[in-house]
């Protein structure tokens, strides 16, 4: 009887509810209409944005919008690109969960600006992010980064390491110190982004092949 009466209850909530969510008939049409075009435009946005691509760890994502073509570039012809990706320097590694928090919340502001065009020409990396970076350089060169043995045949050797940021000296790596495209011209031809420019514009431009 208990288990009746708990079922009865849980159809009368859910009945009430569904009362609740579903509007007027008046209305069901133009709702039914405006979730459409909600999911359709939805839809388009998750698909012309490529972001399922964000989920992965691969470098080409980062062009994915054409403001960022110098900074891959300049990675891409530089000693890291061999070893290295974009998420291995720019991306928390301290657990899954940070890393993916990281990922959602700095590619909505990515995005936002991306999409208002509020990004500055010369993309410069955020104070705030700084020290993130310097933790993922000493992940990768923590072999080389405490010269015990250098302190050894240098008695007078000090280790910077907590002092200063790896980026103070080598700023140069891996991108270089001004990353705008007139100091990376050749970043607007990267041959890894097809599909960028509409078809129908590449034939008014007399571009296409």
């Amino acid at each position: 009887m208990k288990k009746i009466t708990i079922h009865f209850l849980h159809l009368f909530v859910m009945k009430n509810l569904y009362r609740r969510i579903i509007p007027p008939s008046g209305w069901r049409r133009p709702v039914v209409v405006l979730l459409g075009i909600f999911f359709a435009l939805g839809f388009y946005a998750f698909y012309i944005s490529k972001a399922w691509s964000y989920l992965g760890d691969n470098p080409e994502t980062c062009i994915n919008c054409h403001v960022m073509n110098p900074q891959y570039a300049n990675w891409a012809h530089n000693s890291h690109h061999r070893v290295t990706t974009c998420n291995d320097c720019h991306v928390p590694h301290d657990n899954i969960f940070s890393k993916y928090y990281f990922k959602a919340m700095d590619g909505l502001n990515h995005a936002t600006m991306f999409t208002l065009r509020m990004e500055p020409q010369v993309i410069i990396m955020e104070e705030e992010t700084r020290p993130m970076v310097q933790q993922n350089c000493i992940r990768c060169h923590k072999k080389s980064l405490g010269m015990d043995y250098l302190s050894r045949v240098v008695p007078s050797y000090h280790n910077y390491l907590e002092e200063r940021y790896c980026l103070d000296c080598h700023r140069e790596t891996p991108h270089s110190r001004v990353n705008g495209l007139s100091a990376t011209p050749n970043a607007l031809n990267i041959q890894h982004m097809p599909g960028r420019v509409p078809e129908w514009l590449e034939k008014q431009l007399g571009t296409a092949k």
